[in-house]
């Protein structure tokens, strides 16, 4: 099985410009946890991702006012991604190692042109896949 297979194709995308509540109004429309984060909306290149639980511990946790804050201010950046082609075995891994739930795609261009999260992995993959990711992702990370 292929990324592309199981992918959210096309998703909602903001730039290191965009305001969290802008950012956070993306994530309900489009009931998602992250959005990536594209240099510019003409090259939609990932530069980071935005997650619900950076806007949470970055800003909110932080006492710093969401209001007044953009992606660039919480995002984790580089964006690890993967593309249509990895395989899901491969894809997995990434997940796993770099203990994430969610990986931008990027087209041969390195445009983002999906995103895959460990639901679509739920959803459409085997069961020891989603099994095996759960309880990698999920381990504590190393002091």
């Amino acid at each position: 099985m292929k990324v592309r297979e199981l992918m959210t194709k096309d998703p909602l995308a903001c730039t290191p410009e965009t305001g969290l509540r802008d950012v956070a109004k993306m994530m309900c429309e489009g009931d998602c946890g992250e959005i990536p984060v594209v240099e510019s909306k003409t090259s939609a290149k990932p530069v980071g991702v935005i997650t619900d639980r950076d806007i949470t511990c970055r800003a909110v946790a932080r006492g710093r006012n969401p209001l007044e804050l953009t992606a660039a201010d919480c995002m984790s950046s580089p964006a690890v991604t993967v593309t249509p082609e990895t395989s899901l075995e491969d894809c997995c891994k990434v997940l796993e190692k770099h203990q994430i739930r969610r990986v931008p795609v990027v087209d041969k261009q390195g445009r983002c042109c999906g995103m895959v999260a460990q639901a679509d992995i739920a959803r459409r993959g085997p069961a020891e896949a989603t099994c095996e990711i759960v309880k990698e992702v999920s381990q504590p990370v190393a002091a």
